[in-house]
């Protein structure tokens, strides 16, 4: 019996580039060495499967080493008119099995995964060809008599039906919104009204996202072209604004924006309107391709990693059907491949047959929301008339800094004025509602909060003792409050849970009270995501990816420390998203017999030419392995094989401008938690409640209930989501892992 020869799998990128595409092709090379497979690189995308030679190339584990922090695609990407002929993709079969290669993953847009289907459905035909024209053998053609092919969506545009985020989507709304904030200020300076243009020729994403993250007045998106009379409606919208006491105007205008005639929306033809209806010169800015440029943000590291290793998997262990490994509810999804391509070219038609409601419904339900959403976030005239008696609601901020508390405290005010109700802010948490200061809230007085770092209102950790209830519950009568809204972290969710047990002896805690998680720690109950998380995980990635070059010109382990106290998500994210090599955990601790082992590990890495090891601690990870431990013990154990140093990222992880994501989730959370409470109050009631995003879904939750989903003793829900990931941040960062590779989980196939 023969040795059975190694599986070999190829992974190429096709279309436009996307930031997080290297990420893709690193998981899947390293995934593919850790199953026993023989990974290629198709460079130049379906070019270079058609001109075969050295465009095909086996690639080995420190070929992906230095990748995962850059933007484009180091394998190249390039479109081919041989490939979409008979002849070519004979001659891409050809170069393929000639070298033993019949599994693909393949990254890029809908015209990459059609072309990449249409291989696949002619495989067998082009290989009798190819053994007719005496090219192949007969012997060849069996050994690979189909082609298995999975997809990943490399698309700025996020275009694709049935996958929440496409691979770069993320990064390229980080460039729209890094312009957004720096136009915004000058554009307050001199009271001037800014036209901005993104990418999306048949997708508002982008453009939807970065008006209500960037906190701009107007948007113009393909699905949802405006009515006949669009000019005068901007017009009447940015003069409401600038009445109500805005300085600068902000309208963004998607590339593919058309109107109902289908005539393009050019961002010059909304230039002209403002100058015609306000009599103004506008100024515009097309960002163009610096959307696709610059590194990946934290989350087109991250995610990308999983999917790639995924799809390898796929690939690997199943005989299934086409599919794309996409996202849906922050889990992993299998779509029929040709299926989803098909849904989403739907959308143009819907559009172009005047189906516009279809076309956002197709978008999902969250697409629809955002519409309506922003609608409230920039109209200062209120849609409901504030009741005969003027009702209150008081924001407050409990707990650590988290970045996204001035967005969420914005989209408080807006939608709380929107709903008839007088907004007011509680200065430096609840010690401000004892000393009594709180102060109004206009929808003027926060307009420039959204994309604000910090806390206008101020935040602080103090619960105040039960003797200064009675002090607490004076002010909420005086000030005549009616609601309270807590954004903050589990002294805020404890600090609610004491007001209500203390109702019977305070009768002004009877008003219902919602709770808002805002944590870097990301360790509230009912939310797998917090507020701040995200952008002190892309702070955590820019902070090590500097601590990598550094050491670059020498041989060096590094020993970084992150926030997170007893949760370890910002630490292993940060791992997988740095390629890091170890990572230690608050919820796994650290034990000699592990330190032992992992020291072994890299010494033998060192030995075998590596120049940098990256080691990624949790602050609470262990009381007694401490930072500076590890890094005297890999010293010590090193001795002069390689030297060590240690690096406490510490509070720049709560500091910094709220990141793009930080801002929509405040946005979704917010909403959700002013319209459970006007519906309280609207009845009467007074609950106390938090909401939560779990699987993508925004969700009310009785505060009574909390220790269902969360663990007094140790300060944790019981459900962390991402735990499981720490064996893919092993085999795509450690060549010496040797455990299985686990199959992630995935929701039901769409």
């Amino acid at each position: 019996m023969g040795i059975m020869e190694p599986v070999k799998i190829a992974v190429l990128t096709s279309g436009g580039d996307a930031q997080g595409m290297n990420a893709i092709v690193r998981a899947v090379i390293r995934t593919a060495l850790h199953e026993g497979a023989r990974p290629f690189a198709i460079r130049e995308g379906w070019k270079g499967a058609v001109e075969g030679g050295d465009l095909i190339r086996e690639m080995s584990w420190g070929d992906v080493s230095t990748i995962l922090h850059r933007g484009g695609t180091i394998i190249g990407t390039a479109r081919s008119d041989r490939f979409r002929e008979r002849e070519g993709m004979r001659a891409a079969a050809k170069n393929l099995v000639s070298l033993g290669i019949d599994r693909i993953v393949s990254i890029g847009g809908d015209g990459t995964l059609t072309g990449t289907n249409e291989l696949k459905l002619q495989w067998s035909s082009l290989l009798a060809e190819l053994v007719e024209l005496g090219e192949i053998d007969q012997e060849t053609a069996d050994r690979h008599p189909t082609l298995r092919i999975a997809g990943v969506v490399g698309s700025i545009d996020n275009d694709l039906v049935g996958t929440d985020m496409t691979v770069g989507a993320d990064s390229a709304l980080h460039r729209i919104i890094d312009a957004v904030d720096a136009i915004s200020s000058t554009a307050e300076s001199h009271r001037r009204s800014f036209v901005i243009e993104v990418m999306g020729r048949h997708c508002g994403y982008l453009a939807l996202m970065s008006a209500i993250a960037g906190g701009c007045d107007y948007v113009f998106v393909p699905e949802m072209p405006p009515a006949d009379g669009w000019e005068d409606d901007m017009c009447r919208v940015l003069r409401a604004g600038r009445k109500a006491g805005r300085r600068d105007s902000i309208i963004i205008v998607a590339e593919g924006a058309t109107d109902r005639r289908g005539e393009r929306i050019t961002s010059e033809r909304v230039a002209q309107a403002l100058e015609a209806g306000l009599g103004e010169e506008a100024r515009v800015t097309l960002l163009g391709h610096v959307q696709r440029g610059g590194p990946p943000s934290a989350y087109d590291r991250w995610m990308p990693t999983l999917l790639g290793y995924t799809a390898t998997l796929e690939l690997l262990r199943s005989d299934g059907e086409p599919v794309i490994i996409g996202t849906r509810r922050n889990r992993l999804v299998r779509l029929p491949l040709m299926q989803a391509v098909e849904d989403t070219r739907a959308v143009k038609t819907y559009t172009a047959e005047g189906d516009y409601r279809r076309a956002v419904e197709s978008r999902g339900s969250s697409y629809a929301e955002m519409i309506d959403v922003f609608s409230t976030l920039s109209s200062p005239v209120p849609r409901r008339a504030p009741s005969a008696k003027r009702r209150r609601i008081a924001i407050v901020h409990v707990g650590g800094l988290a970045p996204g508390m001035n967005a969420a405290a914005r989209t408080a005010v807006r939608f709380g004025i929107d709903h008839g109700y007088d907004m007011v802010g509680v200065q430096n948490g609840l010690p401000g509602l004892v000393d009594g200061d709180i102060i109004p809230l206009s929808w003027s007085d926060v307009d420039s909060w959204s994309g604000s770092g910090g806390a206008e209102l101020g935040t602080r950790r103090t619960i105040p003792p039960v003797e200064d209830f009675y002090t607490m519950g004076r002010t909420l009568e005086e000030q005549e409050i009616d609601g309270l809204l807590i954004i903050g972290g589990l002294n805020g969710y404890e600090a609610a849970a004491l007001m209500k047990e203390e109702r019977r002896r305070f009768p002004a805690f009877r008003i219902p009270i919602m709770c808002v998680p805002a944590s870097i720690d990301n360790n509230l109950p009912g939310s797998e995501l917090s507020i701040g998380a995200d952008t002190a995980l892309n702070t955590n990635v820019e902070v090590l990816n500097r601590i990598k070059q550094s050491a670059s010109a020498s041989r060096r382990c590094f020993v970084a420390e992150v926030m997170g106290r007893n949760a370890g998500y910002l630490a292993l994210m940060s791992a997988i998203a740095s390629g890091a090599e170890q990572v230690y955990l608050a919820e796994t601790g650290i034990t000699l017999k592990q330190l032992e082992t992992d020291t072994k590990v890299m010494i033998d890495a060192f030995e075998n030419g590596r120049r940098l090891y990256l080691v990624v601690r949790n602050e609470y990870a262990s009381e007694h392995y401490t930072t500076d431990f590890l890094a005297r013990l890999f010293e010590a154990e090193g001795k002069e094989l390689f030297d060590v140093r240690q690096a406490v990222i510490g509070h720049q992880q709560q500091g910094g401008n709220p990141s793009p994501f930080d801002r929509l989730l405040a946005v979704r959370l917010i909403r959700r938690a002013m319209e459970k409470l006007d519906s309280l109050l609207v009845q009467g009631r007074d609950d106390c409640a938090y909401v939560g995003m779990a699987e993508g879904q925004i969700s009310c939750h009785p505060l009574s209930r909390m220790e269902e989903q969360w663990d007094p003793r140790t300060r944790l829900p019981y459900d962390q989501w991402w735990l499981g990931l720490k064996d893919v941040a092993y085999i795509v960062s450690n060549p010496h892992h040797s455990g299985p590779a686990e199959v992630l989980p995935i929701v039901e196939d769409a």
